[in-house]
C-alpha cells in the first residue's frame, strides 16, 4: 500500500509513560470465509503456529511470540465448543444436534473475528497486509449484506494515565464525533443496533466545557454516571477498570469488561470486501483525534466552537459542524 491515502499516519505520542513504543490492538469482524480459511491465511502471513482452543476458536502464536485469535463471535457457541462432545447416547446425539443447529444458524448471522495482540506501532502494516489477503480470499464485511452488522475496533494504548491527558482525548473525540461517524459510513444494520450508541448530550456538554479538567476520580465518576455501558463509540470502561477497579465495579459488574490501559474505539464498520477500505481508513481518523488532543490550545478553541454549535439546533440539523471540522479543526 504505497498510495499516499493508504499510509498509516504516526500519532503524536509514540511512547507510553514507561518509554516503550505504544501498542494498538485491532479486532476485525467478517464473514465469507470459514474459521479454518481465516486461520490458515493469518498463520501463513505471520509464520505462526496454530493451536485449537475449541471447535470455534483458534489461536496463532506469531514469530514474535504474540498470540492472535480467530473465533466465532458467539459466546454461547464458543462455550459449547470448548466442552467435550457428548457420548453417542440419545442424550448425546440430541446435544450434538442442538450444537450443530446453533452453528448452522450462526454461520449466516454471526461473524468470525480476528483479534490481534497489542501490536507496537511499527507492526500495524502487518494488519494491512492480512486484510488484503483476506479480501482476496473472499472475506465480506458489513455493507455486503443487509443483515451484516460487522465492525472493526481499535484499542490504542494511552500515552499516560494523567487525568489531563485522558480528558484531552475524550474532549477531542466528542468534538470530532460527527465527522468520525460520517467518515465511518455506518450502514443501517449497525445503526439499528445498540453497539455504538452516541454519548448523551448532557455528558458532551459537561466534558467540552472550558473549565472541565477533573481529577481522575471525578473523570471516572462523571463517565460512569452517564455511560455505565460498553455500548459507546469510544468505550472508556476497560481503561477506567484498569485504573480504578473498585470504582467501576460499584457501577457495573459486566464480565465482558476487561481491564486494559487502552481506549476502546468501537465506531468503525468492517468493510473488508472493499478495495478502498483498510486499517488506514479508521486508524488515520483516530490519529486526528490524537492530534487534536495533543494540542491543548487548538483543543480549547475547538471545544469553544463546538459549544456554540451545540446551542444552534438548526445548524446541527444542516450538518454544518462537519464542514467546520474539515475546514478548521483537522491537522492536515
Amino acid at each position: 500500500m504505497s498510495n499516499e491515502k493508504t499510509v498509516l499516519l504516526d500519532p503524536p505520542w509514540l511512547h507510553n509513560e514507561q518509554g516503550s513504543t505504544r501498542r494498538v490492538g485491532v479486532e476485525i469482524e467478517m464473514t465469507g470465509l470459514t474459521l479454518e480459511q481465516i486461520t490458515q491465511i493469518v498463520a501463513e502471513q505471520l509464520q505462526g503456529r496454530v493451536s485449537t482452543q475449541g471447535r470455534y476458536e483458534r489461536q496463532i502464536a506469531d514469530s514474535q511470540g504474540e498470540d492472535w485469535i480467530v473465533e466465532l463471535d458467539f459466546h454461547l457457541l464458543k462455550q459449547m465448543g470448548r466442552e467435550e462432545r457428548p457420548s453417542s447416547t440419545l442424550g448425546g446425539e440430541l446435544g450434538n444436534s442442538a450444537e450443530e443447529a446453533l452453528a448452522w444458524f450462526a454461520e449466516s448471522l454471526v461473524p468470525f473475528e480476528l483479534v490481534s495482540p497489542p501490536l507496537t506501532l511499527d507492526r500495524l502494516p502487518e494488519v494491512e497486509v492480512i486484510i488484503q489477503q483476506l479480501r482476496q480470499a473472499g472475506a465480506k464485511g458489513s455493507s455486503d449484506s443487509l443483515v451484516n452488522a460487522f465492525g472493526m475496533q481499535l484499542n490504542p494504548e494511552v500515552p499516560d494515565s494523567r487525568p489531563e491527558t485522558l480528558t484531552r482525548f475524550i474532549k477531542a473525540f466528542l468534538c470530532l464525533y460527527d465527522w468520525l461517524h460520517q467518515r465511518a459510513q455506518i450502514d443501517l444494520s449497525r445503526q439499528v443496533t445498540s453497539y455504538i450508541n452516541p454519548f448523551p448530550a448532557r455528558y458532551i456538554k459537561k466534558v467540552v466545557a472550558e473549565d472541565y479538567w477533573p481529577d481522575r476520580e471525578q473523570l471516572i465518576d462523571d463517565y460512569l454516571a452517564d455511560n455505565p455501558t460498553r455500548n459507546r463509540a469510544l468505550d472508556c470502561l476497560p481503561l477506567f477498570l484498569h485504573l480504578d477497579k473498585a470504582r467501576v465495579r460499584r457501577t457495573t459488574d459486566d464480565p465482558l469488561i476487561k481491564p486494559r490501559p487502552t481506549f476502546h474505539y468501537r465506531l468503525p464498520s468492517s468493510e473488508i470486501h472493499s478495495p478502498d477500505w483498510g486499517l488506514f481508513t479508521s486508524w488515520n481518523d483516530w490519529v486526528e483525534v490524537e492530534r487534536l488532543a495533543a494540542d491543548r490550545e487548538r483543543l480549547q478553541a475547538c471545544c469553544q466552537a463546538y459549544r456554540k454549535h451545540l446551542n444552534r439546533p438548526i445548524e446541527r440539523l444542516m450538518g454544518k459542524w462537519i464542514q467546520e471540522i474539515e475546514n478548521l479543526w483537522l491537522s492536515q
